[in-house]
């Protein structure tokens, strides 16, 4: 890859807010140019959390004891792989460290503790307090927010971003730089300008100086010809050509476009190690990247990796649901109640014949989650059938009159007006009486 680290910072009187593309009045635009780029997937990829971060600006705060049991299901997935290779916290709250004190205690290698803070000094004396060997500093890239929020104009921000990276270097923590809002940031006037500085400090350390591409508003389109600023691709491919390793790039998106999942993945494919991710996709607004999405997600890309475990995937959903009182849609993939349920009676017949013609992939195996059929009115002898035989000891054809005679005790349900599904309870009910009480044994 050719390097150009000749970047000098556009000093600007007044904000560019791209506004050809970001009429506040109008949809933002997705512009393309005739600038094609390759694919460079690096040889490793892995995910880090922000579920104890931007999650917790998303709901009440957890518990320490909350966190501290996220915290063990993000290691008992990860396996010690380092897939899941770093959390972020924040710092400011007694309830904040005492989490941090919790999770350390593990002496996990995976996922490593780290924190987020401001670019002030003051916070950076919570860094030192915690001991943390990296912390996340906020470095807001864009006109909109150095302009309209910080008040300031580009050199003063980038002044006052380097000053703060330097105490961190001085105190041998790894920066990690949360460029805000880089999808509406002039990029070749601050982004670049800023990056090559920050590798300079690298090289003049001899450290690492991470960057985070916060797309804070998901604007983040992940198509290689969409142009910048919104364009993920060329996002990552210029940081890379101007000199920052992939292994120290991160990407992190938000939900506000339906494209957070796919533009965590281009951030991977483009040159981009870490996807920035938490646990069910719950973050501030719409959300960041969810955590079980992109373990999937790698495993599609790199193949499976031996000591993940991906069935705790679905422990950690149950306990989101039982105790931290998150409410996952039943159509949620991976982990919804209903996501490897059919209720249409085609379906079950398909699955009846063979289990691979609707379920994508082998969820028993892969998640604990056996396919299964939920029974509506238009679920069919071949739904009754599967949900029979998923349930007790015995092959059973279709057309057996005690399955007639369970279908008709569901049609005339329906025929009465009924909107609801019919539920198991209902359903072991009416296969007791079809059967005369004399069952097969329930199968373990």
């Amino acid at each position: 890859m050719k390097l150009n680290k000749n970047y000098k910072l556009a000093n600007v009187s007044k904000p560019n807010l791209f506004r050809d593309t970001f009429l506040y009045t109008d949809f933002p635009k997705a512009i393309f140019d005739k600038q094609k780029i390759a694919c460079e997937i690096p040889e490793n990829i892995w995910i880090t959390d922000t579920t104890f971060r931007d999650g917790q600006q998303a709901r009440p705060p957890y518990m320490p004891e909350q966190i501290l049991r996220i915290y063990d299901l993000l290691h008992e997935i990860d396996g010690g792989t380092g897939l899941i290779r770093q959390c972020e916290f924040f710092l400011y709250s007694k309830r904040d460290q005492e989490a941090i004190k919790l999770c350390r205690e593990r002496r996990y290698k995976f996922p490593e503790i780290t924190g987020w803070i401001r670019a002030v000094a003051d916070d950076f004396k919570l860094v030192s307090k915690m001991g943390l060997g990296e912390t996340g500093i906020l470095t807001s890239a864009s006109d909109y927010h150095i302009f309209l929020k910080l008040r300031k104009t580009r050199a003063q921000a980038m002044n006052a971003y380097l000053d703060i990276v330097k105490t961190a270097l001085d105190s041998d923590v790894i920066p990690r730089c949360h460029f805000e809002d880089i999808t509406r940031a002039d990029y070749k006037g601050f982004v670049l300008p800023f990056a090559a500085e920050l590798m300079k400090l690298s090289k003049e350390y001899d450290k690492p100086v991470k960057i985070r591409l916060c797309d804070t508003l998901g604007f983040g389109l992940p198509w290689a010809q969409a142009a910048l600023p919104r364009g993920v691709p060329k996002l990552v491919r210029g940081l890379r050509q101007v000199g920052v390793p992939s292994e120290w790039l991160e990407w992190h998106g938000h939900n506000d476009f339906h494209k957070v999942q796919v533009n965590a993945a281009a951030a991977w494919l483009y040159g981009c190690c870490a996807a920035n991710t938490a646990i069910f996709g719950c973050g501030e607004r719409t959300g960041n990247p969810p955590l079980e999405a992109m373990v999937v997600e790698h495993a599609q890309l790199k193949g499976m990796t031996k000591g993940i475990n991906y069935a705790a995937i679905t422990e950690l959903a149950e306990y989101a649901g039982k105790e931290l009182g998150f409410e996952i849609p039943r159509n949620y993939p991976l982990v919804g109640m209903d996501f490897n349920v059919t209720r249409a009676g085609i379906h079950a017949d398909g699955l009846l014949k063979n289990e691979e013609i609707y379920n994508c992939f082998d969820t028993k195996k892969l998640l604990n989650r056996p396919v299964s059929v939920a029974i509506t009115d238009k679920t069919g002898a071949a739904g009754i059938k599967h949900w029979v035989e998923a349930r007790y000891d015995i092959q059973i054809p279709k057309h057996d009159p005690r399955i007639t005679q369970i279908k008709d005790r569901i049609d005339s349900e329906y025929a009465a007006d009924r909107v609801s599904m019919i539920s198991d309870e209902e359903m072991f009910g009416w296969t007791r009486e079809a059967f005369n009480g004399n069952l097969p044994s329930l199968r373990s």
